[in-house]
């Protein structure tokens, strides 16, 4: 009896229908944007002062601006922290070693035309910790939501997975903009992070799903691209909407039109014939045949229905590490997701302790992903996935090595080796979104997914730790242990089978005989 890949071939592997389905569950991507880096917006911290009531009357009389009531206030600043910028600490000396300083009695002021978390609940010096907290709840929503929703999407479908992700998504962001307080902020965010992860990687396995094996490449890095063009148009929104709350606002309401994924989308058919659920099957293939303008040969008409009978195959965590080749893949793909997360999220930690125009800054990081995608559309069909996952390590470690050895006197070779470790570790993330899926047999897929890109939200959770304590020892060492850990896992993808061309794995059986 034929495959469904074999149908696809007849139907079309990427044809009309695959292409209004990529195109509406890319919006998904980008509208994840938000949830995944959006605090660089939220909570961001602008130059700030403790209120002093001599110096707000004297400055009154003067006509001060903020930035000369700044020039003219050295004592009673907050105690833990700074209330200068990292910059103006720069330039004008760290004021805490020669003067006393106590908490502040009478609020902050802060140099700003918008709001953030940090300007509305006083998130500095000796509350600074409550945006690490904040940050830290969403990467743990991210880890416990993409295990258990990876659970969900295999046992009951994707499609109900992710209508219900994006409902609860939709609805908390919308509740995070009226939040009375900084807790039910938190609470509210932590909810976002628990379902928002876990329904952008759903959508992600669903359209891996919808095509031909020849087209599961192109589609997984446009679902990515997609993801990058949100960062553009956030700067955008963020630039135009520089209050909190609205831009919470803003780019949660979209969210709700996702809901019409009930009509547009079907469930995905390779899990309806992983569930034994062949008539079903058979209606989305026949609805595939249509949106494409295609017939369904007759001798296509009815899948194998000697096994309807037999035992439903339900996904289990044991499966993930039951079998010898299947542990090696979950392993190794755990290890490398937790090393894509921490240099992607690290790398743009690091340049931005010396932080200026933070839209530009966001802006510029976000165009250095757009030729590693166009790398990979150009060479992971005609070499393979394993060498150019290899090669873009390689290429990330010795340019963190060369950032952190080079001296600043050599700024432009610095700031280069920079923007390939950029380039380097996002190609990385988009080829481990490809093969994840693809190592996986489709009853389990959507759960190996998920449990291993659970590694990238542990590596958000502790990366900023990481960056931050390490640099103040030298600001460089960060930059070596990354290099130490992506070369490691550069070795570590040569040993996964290769899958270019290949069917996807429908059983244990077949996911165990990818390597030969």
């Amino acid at each position: 009896m034929p495959t469904l890949d074999d149908i696809l071939e007849q139907i079309g592997e990427f044809d009309f229908f695959q292409k209004q389905a990529l195109f509406v569950l890319c919006l998904l991507s980008a509208a994840f944007v938000p949830i995944y880096v959006g605090i660089f917006f939220l909570g961001f911290t602008p130059e700030h002062r403790c209120f002093s009531p001599g110096v707000a009357e004297l400055s009154q009389r003067c006509g001060w601006s903020l930035e000369e009531q700044l020039n003219h206030t050295v004592p009673n600043w907050g105690g833990h922290g700074t209330s200068f910028s990292s910059r103006r600490r720069r330039e004008r000396g760290n004021y805490r070693s020669a003067v006393p300083l106590g908490p502040c009695q009478d609020g902050w002021v802060y140099d700003s035309l918008g709001t953030s978390l940090v300007t509305e609940f006083n998130l500095v010096c000796e509350d600074a910790w409550k945006l690490d907290l904040f940050q830290s709840c969403v990467n743990a929503g991210f880890f416990i939501g993409s295990m258990s929703i990876g659970y969900i999407a295999d046992r009951f479908g994707r499609k109900l997975c992710l209508l219900v992700t994006v409902l609860i998504n939709a609805v908390s962001g919308v509740l995070m903009a009226f939040a009375p307080s900084y807790t039910w902020t938190v609470i509210f965010r932590l909810i976002q992070g628990l379902v928002s992860k876990g329904g952008w990687l759903t959508g992600y396995v669903l359209i891996a799903e919808f095509v031909g094996s020849n087209y599961r490449r192109s589609v997984g890095i446009i679902y990515q691209l997609a993801f990058t063009l949100g960062l553009l148009v956030l700067t955008a929104v963020a630039y135009a909407l520089p209050h909190w709350r609205w831009l919470q606002l803003a780019v949660t309401l979209p969210s709700f039109f996702f809901l019409l994924y009930y009509w547009c989308l079907p469930e995905s058919p390779r899990w309806l014939i992983a569930r034994k659920q062949n008539e079903k099957a058979m209606e989305v293939i026949k609805r595939i045949a249509k949106g494409n303008k295609k017939k369904l040969p007759l001798s296509f008409q009815n899948l194998n229905s000697e096994e309807e009978d037999g035992e439903k195959l339900k996904p289990s965590f044991l499966d993930l590490v039951r079998t010898p080749q299947i542990r090696k893949h979950t392993f190794i793909l755990m290890y490398s997701w937790f090393t894509s997360s921490v240099l992607y999220q690290g790398l743009i930690m690091h340049m931005g302790i010396a932080a200026g125009n933070m839209y530009l800054d966001f802006l510029y990081s976000a165009l250095f992903e757009f030729p590693a995608a166009f790398i990979l559309m150009l060479t992971l069909d005609r070499i393979g996935r394993r060498y150019p996952w290899a090669a873009a390590n390689m290429m990330t470690g010795v340019a963190c090595l060369v950032t952190a050895l080079v001296p600043v006197t050599l700024y432009w070779l610095k700031m280069s080796a920079a923007c390939l470790g950029r380039m380097g570790i996002t190609m990385c993330y988009e080829i481990i979104c490809v093969v994840n899926p693809e190592l996986y047999p489709t009853f389990l897929r959507n759960l190996g997914v998920l449990v291993c890109s659970s590694m990238c939200d542990l590596g958000g959770i502790i990366t900023p730790f990481l960056v931050y304590r390490l640099a103040e020892l030298w600001h460089e060492l960060p930059l070596v242990v990354f290099a130490v850990i992506i070369l490691i896992d550069g070795g570590l993808v040569l040993l996964l089978p290769e899958m270019k061309g290949k069917a996807l794995p429908e059983t244990i059986e077949d996911a165990e005989n990818l390597h030969r």
